[in-house]
């Protein structure tokens, strides 16, 4: 596994590890392929007897990776000769790596990035990190018949280009730029693009926001990435801007904080933020197109 991210340009790699209940145990930062190749054989006996998870972030300045996560076995056919790797995480569910080589910059990768997983249906809130293959996946709810990550099927060396997803139908279309949305001083009124200054914004109920979720794949409780998503939404349409519901967005969720502080994912509330907005202005544009 890790020599199939490194055939494709990853040089570095974050390593985490977490207890069955999400809670970071430790972090190395920044190591090299030869480092990581030699700490994870060490490392397996103790994750089996203290049932910790080992997950790995790669890291790239050559490509951009992009993890599709949460894929059915119809989704990960789709997305088909476009990956490098295919992996299986838990019975009937997949995760796909692609690496693509002609994206600009960081700006440009978030937003293809987000994209190609909504247009292949894969999870909007993926981390960019990864349980290692080998190793058994530690999550309360499969309890006590854990199972083990799996490779389906490695590429060394496949790397694609933006126009050869696009061509494979595997990427939405861009999506206008959100502004009105992003003005921290107003808040909607009646009409999609009528605003009033407000004195006194509040913040949306998450408990609301957690109520109205809907179930979970496991069917264990609300999905809490949908929450967090809906959750957005709503505060950017009273007014918030996208940075200002980002910061937010961890003193609310439990989910996001946890991926903040545990995962060290310090990007997925403004992912979310930046989806809740273009949501927003989605359905606006759609309101105007009847009105």
């Amino acid at each position: 596994m890790i020599d199939t991210f490194a055939s494709v340009g990853a040089t570095h790699f974050d390593l985490t590890h977490t207890s069955v209940d999400g809670e970071r145990r430790g972090f190395r930062p920044t190591q090299s392929t030869s480092q990581i190749k030699n700490s994870l054989p060490k490392l397996f006996p103790g994750a089996a007897e203290r049932h910790n998870n080992i997950i790995v972030r790669p890291l790239s300045d050559k490509v951009t990776f992009v993890q599709l996560d949460d894929l059915d076995a119809d989704a990960l056919k789709r997305v088909g000769e476009a990956a490098f790797l295919t992996l299986t995480t838990s019975p009937g569910n997949h995760q796909a790596w692609i690496a693509v080589s002609d994206i600009k910059d960081r700006e440009e990768a978030k937003d293809f990035s987000r994209r190609l997983r909504k247009g292949t249906g894969a999870d909007k809130s993926a981390s960019g990190a990864t349980r290692v293959a080998g190793t058994v996946n530690y999550k309360r709810k499969y309890e006590p018949a854990f199972p083990t990550v799996r490779i389906e099927e490695a590429h060394p060396g496949r790397v694609v280009t933006k126009a050869q997803l696009e061509g494979r139908g595997l990427v939405t279309a861009p999506e206008p730029n959100v502004v009105a949305a992003a003005e921290p001083s107003k808040t909607r009124q009646t009409g999609p693009s009528q605003y009033r200054h407000r004195t006194n914004k509040a913040w949306p109920s998450y408990a609301i926001a957690l109520a109205g979720a809907p179930p979970n794949r496991a069917g264990t409780g609300p999905d809490r990435s949908m929450a967090d998503f809906t959750w957005c939404m709503t505060a950017i349409d009273w007014g918030w801007n996208i940075e200002e519901t980002a910061r937010k967005l961890p003193e609310v969720s439990e989910r996001a904080r946890q991926r903040v502080e545990q995962l060290r994912d310090g990007g997925y509330p403004l992912i979310t933020a930046q989806n809740a907005a273009a949501e927003v202005e989605r359905n606006d544009q759609q309101q105007r197109g009847r009105a």
